[in-house]
């Protein structure tokens, strides 16, 4: 029996998996619940959200983030990557930084507006 904290929305409920009958799920207060339990237990994914260098802006970091969820083993991978990215100001947020990463149709995007220093 395996138990988890759902986290699809604000409700929080606390999940009780059964891996031995087929996962079987209980405890879920609707029915995303129960999908979230069987994703988490066979194919985990995120949402990655980090920042990246950026240039001839008021900030040196520039907040950036997935625009859907990604494989969770993939998430070190790509923040090596993202390490490696610096962008230039101005920047406009929901700006594509990385197309289709980690062989999903995800891109990291800018959250942010970043305008010109000075």
């Amino acid at each position: 029996m395996k138990e988890l904290i759902c986290i699809v929305c604000p409700k929080g409920c606390r999940l009780q998996v059964d891996d031995e009958n087929g996962h079987t799920v209980t405890g879920q207060g609707c029915p995303r619940g129960e999908a979230y339990a069987r994703a988490e237990l066979t194919h985990p994914t995120r949402v990655l959200t980090t920042t990246v260098r950026i240039e001839g802006a008021l900030h040196r970091r520039c907040p950036v983030r997935t625009n859907g969820p990604i494989p969770r083993e993939e998430i070190a991978g790509l923040m090596r990557r993202l390490d490696s990215v610096v962008l230039q100001a101005p920047v406009s947020a929901g700006q594509t930084v990385l197309r289709q990463v980690c062989g999903t149709n995800c891109d990291v995007v800018t959250t942010r507006d970043m305008e010109e220093e000075g």
